[in-house]
């Protein structure tokens, strides 16, 4: 070959096109390393994912499934284990843990001033029929008032009348003692003691607003509010 065709193939080389190496798939990293890359996607995620969901993330050629069975391995019998739902797959906490992240909250609600009133009149007129309490309160008695303070504990039925239709009455539990710290319904304070601790106006009620004033035995001194009730 002469020196003429030497330099001609020399050009021809150097005029080849060099491969685009950005467009070839990147060599899957060995199983140790698809492995932590798995596990942080799962960590990183608050809904379970599937296979393919990781499979799209990782370097071509990974092998989800391998590197998932490693992960649930290496997670058997922790406190965090690989768990699956349907086609997808989530780190959570292990089942016979889980009562530790239960909370036990107690709601406070604050009594309306109908359900206080009622159950002040049930206080001192027990046993009391519903009719009863509708004429002391000068208003209806709502069934749910009454079943509110029977869901607390704080009232209950007590013996039916002997009189036409024998309707059941109402009567304060221990409980509601326990709740107001009265040793019995004989601690419950009077007419009197309301007017000289300042929860009564002095002058005389009218009658058909009585139970304002045995409403008031339950009221908070601080506020003139109802008591916050805690089931």
């Amino acid at each position: 070959m002469s020196r003429t065709d030497e330099a001609a193939a020399s050009v021809a080389r150097d005029s080849r096109p060099e491969p685009d190496l950005s467009s070839a798939p990147p060599i899957a990293p060995d199983i140790a390393q698809q492995e932590r890359m798995v596990e942080a996607m799962l960590f990183a995620s608050a809904a379970p994912i599937t296979a393919a969901e990781i499979e799209v993330r990782l370097p071509h050629g990974c092998d989800v499934a391998a590197a998932l069975a490693r992960i649930e391995a290496r997670y058997a019998g922790r406190g965090v284990v690989l768990t699956r739902a349907g086609e997808g797959y989530a780190l959570r906490t292990a089942p016979d843990l889980g009562f530790l992240m239960e909370r036990e909250i107690v709601e406070t609600r604050r009594l309306s001033r109908a359900a206080i009133e009622t159950l002040a009149i049930i206080a001192y007129n027990q046993p009391v029929t519903r009719a009863e309490i509708e004429e002391i309160r000068g208003v209806s008695a709502s069934r749910g008032t009454l079943d509110q303070l029977i869901e607390m504990g704080w009232i209950r039925f007590g013996r039916r009348r002997q009189s036409p239709g024998r309707p059941v009455t109402y009567v304060t539990t221990d409980d509601f003692l326990d709740h107001f710290g009265l040793p019995s319904t004989g601690d419950l304070p009077g007419l009197g003691e309301l007017r000289a601790s300042g929860l009564l106006a002095s002058r005389p009620m009218p009658e058909a607003r009585a139970s304002d004033g045995v409403q008031a035995a339950f009221l908070d001194p601080q506020t003139g509010r109802p008591p916050d009730e805690t089931p």
